[in-house]
């Protein structure tokens, strides 16, 4: 059999310019997993990396011919599992198509490869003063082609929208090897189903994207900061809540507690010396006095919600390192030990009460739960953190995951905001979806992979469809 297999990879090498396989078992081990704790994982058979679209065609064709899963990745740095290898599957990564293509600053669109990462992206749109609003907190690291697989939100997302808002068009592959073209570039078009919007946030399930247009906007006004403190997680969601009632929308409104405050400090030696149990940084880009009196309200409301200390940030400088921590949090919090990542979202006006569930869920469960949040949209990050090699700590923290998960969708939540579902929110999904939704996404997934070798096992399970 392993001799079976190494003829058929070496039948694909060539197939490809040389350099494009790569079965090195210390290479490709690296390529197995994304950053999701405990998402099961094989070692691929081989890492492949493409440098044009017109490769990942003839790739995906080979994996067609001998039924082979091909699992498509950006830069790893997912939180569900959805770019882990399975048994007998390649790895397809995009690390060598990482070109800008076109930034046309009277369209207001840019064309990118999707290896192209995220902050890349965004400052060259900046040298011609235009803007990609799409923030995660992985922005430095993470691509496009990551971003729109996942659908990622981000900082600025409660103001500007999520990663779908700015999809126009894109190229992909699709499950039997067809290169197609979905979407438009023009600022209108109903031309047909959505098939381009579909594939945002499909996680490599229904096509390999090998190309995306993404619509951009003005380079914005200059930000003011808003900084509360807080004495519970509680009162900072009511504040959110009131931030929201209130009529301003900030451009970030973001939550972020002790636990990770202390980690980020202790990593980084930023001086964050911040007694409190929650902080809430508030965002505004309104220009002039307008967004003065934003500032102004947005404050009001954290004081009104029970704020021990809030303040407009005159200094830039430390407006920026408190957002640094928020950007940090995750890496700094994963360095005390395994870290299992919630990404749940709910309507604003349970944040309060989803929150406090939260933190009960912690007590039951003996699991320490570090909180982050883009509140302002009521996505929600608990962070749950055991300890290495605590068996029995990890399965406390796999329960208190699916709590989470009850409770959010008690609340008339989801399952995942902007992280997707990949391996660990396969059974929320089951649980969000009625059978007629699911049937259809069974349905999609049929039609758009007949052979079912894009990223099997992920997000639903097709095998659910043949049960009576």
């Amino acid at each position: 059999m392993r001799g079976a297999v190494e003829n058929s990879v070496q039948d694909l090498a060539a197939r490809l310019p040389a350099g494009r396989v790569v079965t090195d078992p210390d290479v490709i081990e690296r390529y197995g997993h994304d950053e999701a704790e405990w998402a099961p994982h094989e070692p691929p058979l081989a890492v492949l990396r493409p440098h044009s679209a017109e490769e990942v065609r003839t790739i995906v064709r080979w994996c067609a011919e001998h039924r082979t899963p091909v699992i498509a990745r950006g830069a790893g740095t997912g939180l569900s599992g959805g770019a882990n290898a399975t048994r007998g599957s390649v790895v397809l990564s995009f690390e060598r198509m990482n070109a800008v293509l076109d930034i046309d600053p009277l369209e207001r669109v840019a064309v990118v490869q999707p290896g192209v990462v995220n902050e890349d992206l965004r400052t060259a749109c900046a040298e011609h003063g235009l803007w990609y609003p799409p923030d995660p907190a992985s922005a430095p690291w993470s691509t496009i082609g990551g971003n729109v697989a996942t659908n990622a939100g981000g900082l600025c997302c409660v103001k500007y929208g999520v990663t779908r808002d700015y999809v126009l068009g894109m190229q992909i592959v699709t499950g039997t090897g067809e290169l197609v073209r979905l979407g438009r570039r023009t600022a209108k078009g109903v031309a047909g189903y959505d098939l381009a919007g579909l594939m945002v946030g499909s996680e490599g399930t229904l096509g390999v994207i090998t190309e995306i247009t993404v619509r951009l906007r003005p380079k914005r006004p200059a930000e003011r900061t808003v900084a509360g403190y807080f004495d519970s997680i509680v009162s900072a969601g009511r504040a959110v809540e009131a931030v929201v009632g209130s009529g301003v929308i900030p451009s970030a409104l973001e939550l972020i507690d002790r636990h990770c405050l202390r980690a980020v400090d202790d990593w980084k030696k930023l001086g964050l010396s911040v007694d409190a149990e929650v902080v809430l940084l508030g965002r505004v880009d309104v220009a002039g006095s307008v967004g003065e009196a934003d500032a102004e309200t947005m404050r009001d409301c954290f004081e009104k919600a029970g704020a021990t200390w809030s303040a407009v940030s005159t200094d830039e400088i430390e407006s920026e390192a408190l957002f640094q921590a928020r950007r940090l949090a995750y890496p700094a919090v994963e360095r005390l030990g395994p870290v299992l990542t919630e990404d749940i979202c709910v309507p604003v006006r349970a944040v309060p009460d989803m929150l406090a569930r939260i933190e009960e869920i912690a007590l039951r469960h003996d699991t320490v739960i570090a909180n982050i949040a883009h509140a302002g949209d009521g996505n929600l990050h608990p962070l749950l953190i055991t300890s290495h090699d605590d068996e029995a700590a990890r399965t406390r923290a796999q329960a208190a995951f699916s709590d989470i998960i009850d409770a959010a969708l008690d609340f008339g939540g989801t399952v995942t905001g902007e992280h997707g579902v990949g391996l660990l929110k396969m059974p929320g999904l089951s649980r969000e979806l009625d059978p007629v939704a699911m049937a259809m996404h069974h349905s999609i997934k049929q039609a758009l992979d007949p052979l079912g070798i894009l990223n099997p096992g992920k997000v639903i399970d097709v095998r659910d469809a043949e049960k009576p």
